[in-house]
């Protein structure tokens, strides 16, 4: 097939899959040059790649959420080995089996949710939750079955965020008569969306700073790095011993 017709081909399927939430140029096409939010996901990568290691040649990654694949090519691009990209949506999986495969990378792709994560029976040295967490009805069981069925060393996280993004120390406990600490902007705290946000039925729940610090925590996590206000990378560490693992 000469080069103007494979482009020719890539350039159709990119249309057949679309809309693409991730920009990204597959065989010289960009998929969503017109992102609302620019050159997206590349301009938030370029602010927190650096946490990460150059070289990641044999270690094993996983990717909960992969959506067009972006940061699952990312990692084969430092060398890492054994890469897994999961999401629950198949039009997604499609798209990142189409870059994965213009860009001769290795991936395997599984239509999964972050609730089948005992199913893969392996741990990863590498664990990507991204723009996941405020999209689950249940999100602090998914850090949970993380850290219980599939998490080895390292975490990086990031949520969508709003409201302080100040996180001061709490106390380890407070009396029943206290009141003003959970009006205090900087305590953590979860946002219920009952209906949309950004026009999207998906987005449930969107903590700030500290929410997702804390969160991090009472999984069993300790944060290493806080790149910029939406990320974490975290090491695995023990559990809190008053929280019991999730179920299988």
């Amino acid at each position: 097939m000469s080069r103007n017709n494979a482009s020719k081909r890539i350039e159709h399927r990119i249309r057949e899959l679309g809309p693409w939430f991730q920009n990204m140029a597959i065989g010289g096409v960009e998929t969503a040059p017109d992102h609302f939010l620019g050159d997206y996901p590349r301009a938030k990568w370029q602010g927190f790649a650096h946490v990460l290691p150059d070289d990641l040649e044999g270690r094993s990654v996983l990717e909960i959420g992969c959506n067009a694949g972006f940061y699952a090519l990312e990692m084969k691009r430092r060398g890492a080995g054994d890469v897994v990209a999961i999401d629950h949506d198949e039009r997604y999986l499609e798209q990142a089996r189409l870059a994965a495969e213009v860009a001769g990378a290795e991936i395997d792709f599984r239509h999964m949710s972050v609730y089948d994560l005992p199913r893969l029976g392996r741990r990863f040295d590498l664990v990507l939750f991204m723009g996941v967490f405020y999209h689950l009805r249940h999100p602090l069981l998914a850090l949970d079955m993380i850290h219980e069925h599939v998490a080895d060393d390292l975490l990086l996280f990031q949520s969508l965020s709003r409201g302080s993004g100040a996180a001061e120390p709490v106390a380890a406990d407070y009396p029943i008569d206290e009141w003003s600490v959970f009006d205090r902007s900087d305590f953590p705290k979860l946002h219920f969306i009952e209906h949309r946000y950004a026009g999207d039925p998906t987005n449930w729940f969107v903590p700030n700073v500290a929410a997702m610090q804390a969160m991090l925590r009472s999984a069993g996590f300790r944060i290493v790095a806080h790149p910029e206000r939406e990320v974490f990378l975290c090491t695995k560490a023990a559990r809190p011993p008053m929280v019991e693992p999730p179920p299988c």
